[in-house]
C-alpha cells in the first residue's frame, strides 16, 4: 500500500476543480482497504471515498484520507430461467459495464448508458435515466466497514433506495424512522456490486426522446442494442462531455409534488413538463423550471448553466482558469432562489459537496 501526499484532484473530478488530497491511498483490492484501516497512522483518520469524481463539488483541499476506489473486474455470476446476475468491481467505469453486458448478451442496463461515474457510486446515488433506476436492476453489493475493517453484504432492502438516494447518503442520525445506526454515509467503502438482469428482456420505453427516435427510424420494437444506441445519441446531443467541458452531470434532482400542487402550477404555467408517478405524485422537470427562470446559458464567474440543458452546470474556465467549488455553489444557490420564488419549489442538488 502506497500513501501519497498532496495529490492533485483536478484530474479526478469531472468538474475539473483544482484541489488536492492531503493524503491518498489507491484502493485496488479489498486487501488495500484492510491495510489502510490497520495502519496505526491512518486508522483513526477521517476517510473520504472517491470513485470517478463525477458527482462531487470540491470546495477546497480534502483533509480526510482519500480512499480512491480502483477495484476492477467484470463477470457473470449466475444464469437461470429468471435472469442473469453480473458482478463488477467498484472501480469499473459505469458506461463500460453497460457496454460489456450488451456485448455479452446480458441486456437490461441499456437505458442507463453513458451515465458518468464508477460502478461503486451507482448504488450510492441510485442512478437512473429514461424510466430505469439502479434499484430496478440491483441484486446486492459487498462493502467494508471503515470503522472495523469488516466486510459485509447488503441487499436492495438494506440499501434503502429512494429517488437519487440510498443508505450511503445518510448518517445514522439523519435517517428518521430507520434502524438506529443504519445510516452509512462516511462509514463504508463499496468494493463490488451485483446486478440482476431479468428474463425475458422487456424494452423500457415511454419517454418523449425515445418516442422521437422510434418515429424517426421507423423502428417500433427496438431491441436492447437499439435502445442503447439511441440513449447514447440523446445524451451526447443534450449533455456536455466532461472531457471537453467540465461538469457533474445533472446538478439538481427532479422535484416531486402532489397532484394538487401540480394543478396549481399548471394553471400559471401550462407548458410545464411533468410526469405522473405510480404512487400518484407528480415529477416535475427541474431543467424546465430552471430554463423558465431564464438561467440557461447564464454564468456566475466561471460557473455556468449549459446552453443545451439547464439541468447541467459547467466549468466555463476550462483547465487553464478552472471554476472553483465556491462559484459552482454560488450559482446553484442563485438558481434555487429563483425557482423557489417563482414556483414555490426548493430544488435539491445531486452532487456531494466536499
Amino acid at each position: 500500500m502506497l500513501v501519497e501526499k498532496n495529490v492533485p484532484l483536478q484530474p479526478s473530478n469531472t468538474f475539473g476543480i483544482v484541489a488536492k488530497a492531503l493524503r491518498l491511498v489507491h484502493v485496488r483490492s479489498e486487501a488495500d482497504v484492510a491495510e489502510a484501516l490497520q495502519d496505526a497512522d491512518l486508522q483513526s483518520a477521517p476517510k473520504f471515498v472517491l470513485g470517478g469524481g463525477s458527482n462531487i463539488v470540491l470546495t477546497g483541499d480534502v483533509k480526510p484520507l482519500v480512499l480512491k476506489v480502483e477495484i476492477m473486474g467484470k463477470r457473470l455470476v449466475s444464469e437461470s430461467a429468471r435472469g442473469w446476475v453480473v458482478e463488477a468491481g467498484a472501480g469499473e467505469n459505469w458506461h463500460e459495464l453497460v457496454t460489456w453486458t450488451l456485448q455479452n448478451g446480458y441486456p437490461g442496463l441499456e437505458n442507463l448508458a453513458l451515465i458518468p461515474g464508477t460502478v461503486g457510486a451507482s448504488p450510492v446515488q441510485n442512478i437512473g435515466a429514461y424510466g430505469v433506476e439502479l434499484q430496478d436492476r440491483f441484486d446486492s453489493l459487498d462493502a467494508v466497514d471503515l470503522a472495523t475493517g469488516q466486510p459485509f453484504t447488503l441487499n436492495a432492502a438494506q440499501c434503502a433506495f429512494g429517488y437519487r438516494d440510498s443508505v450511503f447518503k445518510h448518517s445514522a442520525e439523519s435517517r428518521s424512522g430507520g434502524p438506529q445506526g443504519f445510516g452509512l454515509a462516511g462509514k463504508a467503502l463499496i468494493t463490488r456490486v451485483r446486478f440482476f438482469l431479468p428474463k425475458p428482456w422487456k424494452a423500457v420505453l415511454g419517454y418523449a426522446d425515445i418516442d422521437k427516435k422510434m418515429q424517426q427510424s421507423g423502428v417500433t420494437t427496438p431491441d436492447a442494442q437499439q435502445i442503447y444506441d439511441w440513449i447514447c445519441e440523446i445524451r451526447r446531443a443534450k449533455l456536455p462531455d466532461p472531457k471537453v467541458i467540465g461538469n457533474a452531470g445533472s446538478f439538481f434532482k427532479n422535484p416531486t409534488v402532489s397532484p394538487e400542487q401540480c394543478a396549481d402550477i399548471i394553471q400559471r404555467e401550462p407548458k410545464i413538463v411533468h410526469y405522473l408517478l405510480a404512487d400518484g405524485s407528480v415529477k416535475l422537470a427541474a431543467g424546465w423550471l430552471i430554463d423558465a427562470c431564464g438561467w440557461k446559458g447564464k454564468s456566475i464567474g466561471n460557473a455556468g448553466v449549459y446552453d443545451k440543458q439547464a439541468l447541467v452546470l459547467v466549468n466555463r474556465g476550462g483547465s487553464a482558469n478552472p471554476v472553483t467549488g465556491g462559484e459552482v455553489m454560488t450559482l446553484a444557490k442563485a438558481i434555487q432562489t429563483s425557482v423557489y420564488e417563482r414556483f414555490g419549489i426548493l430544488l435539491e442538488h445531486e452532487p456531494v459537496v466536499v
